[in-house]
């Protein structure tokens, strides 16, 4: 009797230990802590990425204290057959069940985007794919896409008047077509019912606001002068005067950095040559900033017809009612150019 009570002690103590063991072991490889970066950081898995370039990741970026038990676990959940694209969160401290539930759900993290000082629409393409997933090609195709931007009711060339610069949350891996909606729904938020009014009072669509923002920004670098060059071409355009502004000319020619425009530029043929026609041109030169757009629908009313660069090259600008006084000014500068050797 003794000797069966001795067993059976034994016995009991060797499944405590066992039971023991497991469960030390399910600890570490469900709720240890397993990965301990000294801040939050994020892996990024993109539909190259497989199971092992993710565990690479996850020890050269979240500092990850076992990987073995990682990989395991995720075995068992048959987490390497059903991965995810996405950018996902790593917290200090974090085990490896969380982070698998996070990564079998696809529950990402949202990512920040920004885009300003964007002219060319390649240029766009680069700046947003640096930031998500999608290739900068697949964006350049949609904004390229006759057919497509008329869906979204602009042309080719208007197409940039779509985007809003500000900061939005996205999620990493969104496709470059729902990235085209979701600026679609931020640009119908954009243009309030205030704002619409007001363009409506300039007689100017929404639209031909963002093109002659674009030409205002590039005209000049002074913010607080955005308002009086607005409220300049807009007197040109009520008068049916041809706008002649400089920055078009650029644009036609492909040019941006020309320091001084001369008159064999002003013979380019191109629908953007403001000197050879009338009107506002068929796009933007550039996406204009809110302060822009605002500056345009709130332009200052005067009687300025010209402008022209000081001579002092702060970037700023003397205006004009009259073209001798205007005269006057231009020829100053010119002079200025001359004496600096600008060609």
């Amino acid at each position: 009797m003794n000797k069966k009570i001795v067993i059976i002690k034994y016995i009991t103590l060797i499944i405590v230990l066992l039971l023991i063991g497991i469960g030390i072991g399910g600890y570490r490889l469900l709720w240890a802590p397993n990965f301990m970066p000294e801040k939050t950081v994020y892996v990024y898995i993109d539909r190259q990425k497989d199971f092992e370039d993710l565990c690479t990741q996850l020890k050269d970026s979240a500092a990850c204290l076992h990987i073995k038990n990682f990989k395991q676990l995720a075995k068992i959940v048959k987490y390497p057959s059903n991965m995810k694209t996405g950018r996902y969160a790593v917290t200090p401290g974090m085990n490896n069940l969380s982070l698998l539930r996070n990564l079998r759900r696809g529950q990402q993290a949202t990512t920040r985007i920004t885009f300003n000082n964007i002219r060319l629409k390649t240029d766009l393409a680069e700046r947003i794919s640096e930031q998500l997933m999608f290739d900068k090609d697949e964006l350049l195709q949609l904004l390229n896409d006759s057919s497509y931007c008329a869906s979204l009711g602009f042309t080719t060339g208007t197409i940039m008047a779509l985007f809003i610069p500000n900061t939005y949350e996205v999620y990493w891996n969104i496709s470059a077509e729902n990235f085209m909606q979701r600026m679609l729904r931020e640009y119908k938020s954009f243009w309030t019912e205030q704002r619409l009014e007001k363009a409506a009072k300039t007689g100017l669509s929404p639209i031909e606001i963002a093109i002659l923002a674009s030409i205002v920004e590039e005209e000049t670098a002074a913010t607080d002068e955005y308002p009086i060059v607005a409220g300049l071409y807009m007197n040109r355009l009520h008068k049916g005067i041809p706008l002649q502004a400089d920055p078009t000319i650029k644009f036609a020619l492909g040019n941006f950095a020309l320091q001084r425009i001369l008159f064999e530029h002003l013979e380019v043929e191109s629908p953007y040559n403001t000197y050879k026609y009338a009107g506002l041109p068929p796009g933007l030169l550039r996406i204009p900033t809110i302060k822009g757009l605002d500056a345009v629908l709130n332009y200052t009313p005067h009687k300025y017809l010209y402008m022209c660069a000081k001579e002092d090259f702060s970037g700023r600008h003397n205006f004009a009612v009259t073209l001798a006084e205007h005269n006057r000014n231009a020829n100053r500068y010119r002079a200025e150019l001359n004496k600096r050797k600008i060609r």
